[in-house]
């Protein structure tokens, strides 16, 4: 009989992917989490034994724990498994043992990773690879955040929240940019630079590192990483990449189409394809051109692949239209960064052309906004109206901060605080016209707060 593994925060993206892996494995799985999610629900459904709370008794029985980011060296399931001798890990030392056996592909960077991992989830899925793989959302069509297949690949979102991918050993690894973020964990740029360098280091001898070259913070990486004993594979639109977008231009539906090309060593440019991609934003040019560039080095023919990503509808949460209601076009984005954020509001503008554009934004963490007001301000400046709610504390204790100097930052009539959901929503509902959209950037509540938006201008519709 297979181990019995506890898992400490269950509930939570990450460690619920892991958790169905296990299961699909065969592992005997509990686990706990203080409230309910949808991924706590999912979980218990395929049979893991799930306890809402934590509590010493809740570790009886198990052979190994996991536990989150999120979890203190306090906690008592913790607490009880030192105590016994149980092992405990954090899921950045046990992702290496989840993985072994696989040939890892993993995909880091600030922006981007969720994306760029649900598509090349997809090509390998559709065209027969079934590969194992992990990520921080649901991937459309198959919804789902995690799967162990019987392929030879393991598709990892490979994050780097509290070092979690350092626990990785890739055979090909994807940095699609890197921009200061998680003052909390990282406390400054050099430090989060640092930490992508250390990853770099973790890729396999004999395999390749994706670095997109059009961003500053990979360009500051590649000072810094001469040594590496991997391939460094390069891509963007700089025409020293090795694979290259070229003839970037947005249709008449308000979508990218590029050219696929190949700088070959001879210096021979070689066109892969035309992609037309179905998510708006230049963003996702990057994003699209990473995972087939994957796709490529692994032998997955090119023709089929750019089809896949043609069709090709997201994840989850990013750039998700939730609905439409009333003529208002309601989507939910996880951005929470401010070049995240800037990068959603620029999609919409493509997508949407002359339409009025509302940014709600949930603003996550207290240290994140309070170490990057200006950036906050020049992003949310860009949409026509903002409003914007009450800090979403995540894994961060009150600290007195408000959003307040973020809003009177912007444009003159442009911004307000509206820090209680249900005050928002009414407000925001008298004032939506018919043809506006409603961009909910949130990486907490977006989703409630989109629901209860719908679900006053179906009343008022």
């Amino acid at each position: 009989m297979k181990q019995h593994i506890h898992v400490v925060g269950i509930g939570g993206t990450g460690l619920s992917a892991i958790a169905k892996v296990l299961i699909e494995r065969g592992y005997q799985v509990s686990g706990s989490d203080r409230s309910p999610s949808i991924y706590f629900d999912a979980i218990t459904k395929l049979g893991a034994q799930t306890y809402l709370g934590h509590a010493a008794e809740n570790v009886i029985g198990a052979d190994l724990v996991i536990r989150s980011s999120a979890i203190t060296d306090e906690n008592p399931e913790v607490l009880a498994a030192i105590s016994a001798g149980i092992p405990v890990l954090k899921r950045s030392d046990f992702l290496e043992i989840l993985t072994s056996g696989s040939v890892t592909l993993a995909v880091a960077g600030t922006h981007g990773k969720t994306t760029t991992t649900g598509m090349l989830i997809s090509i390998l899925t559709e065209l027969n690879q079934d590969p194992s793989f992990i990520i921080g959302a649901l991937v459309k069509p198959y919804e789902t955040n995690a799967k162990s297949g019987n392929g030879p690949y393991f598709v990892i979102e490979a994050d780097e929240y509290d070092h979690m991918f350092l626990g990785l050993n890739p055979t090909i690894a994807v940095i699609t940019n890197i921009e200061h973020d998680h003052p909390d964990c990282f406390p400054t740029p050099q430090d989060y630079l640092n930490e992508f360098k250390s990853f770099a280091h973790r890729v396999k001898p004999d395999g390749d590192l994706l670095l997109c070259i059009d961003d500053e913070g990979i360009k500051n990486l590649l000072m810094d990483i001469t040594d590496l004993p991997c391939k460094v594979v390069t891509f963007g639109t700089d025409p020293y990449a090795e694979y290259q977008a070229t003839n970037v231009m947005v249709n008449k539906d308000g979508l990218p189409e590029f050219d696929m090309v190949h700088l070959l060593p001879s210096n021979e440019v070689r066109l892969v394809g035309r992609v037309k991609l179905s998510l708006p934003g230049m963003h996702n040019v990057y994003n699209a051109l990473a995972a087939l560039i994957v796709s490529h080095i692994i032998g997955i023919e090119d023709e089929k692949a750019i089809e896949v990503i043609e069709s090709y509808h997201g994840t989850e949460r990013r750039f998700e239209v939730v609905g439409i209601k009333s003529g208002v076009t309601v989507i939910d984005d996880y951005a929470h960064h401010p070049t995240q954020i800037t990068s959603t509001i620029q999609a919409a503008r493509q997508r949407y052309h002359h339409q009025r554009i509302w940014a709600i934004w949930e603003p996550h963490t207290y240290t994140r906004p309070a170490a990057m007001e200006d950036e906050y301000i020049a992003s949310l400046d860009i949409a026509d109206q903002v409003i914007v709610t009450r800090i979403y504390a995540a894994r961060e204790t009150d600290n007195g901060y408000t959003p307040l100097a973020i809003v009177n930052g912007l444009s003159d009539g442009k911004g307000s605080y509206i820090p209680d959901y249900s005050d928002l929503v009414k407000s925001l509902a008298k004032n939506l016209l018919t043809g506006d959209i409603v961009l909910v950037l949130s990486a907490g509540n977006g989703p409630l707060i989109s629901k209860m938006l719908l679900h006053e201008l179906n009343i008022n519709g």
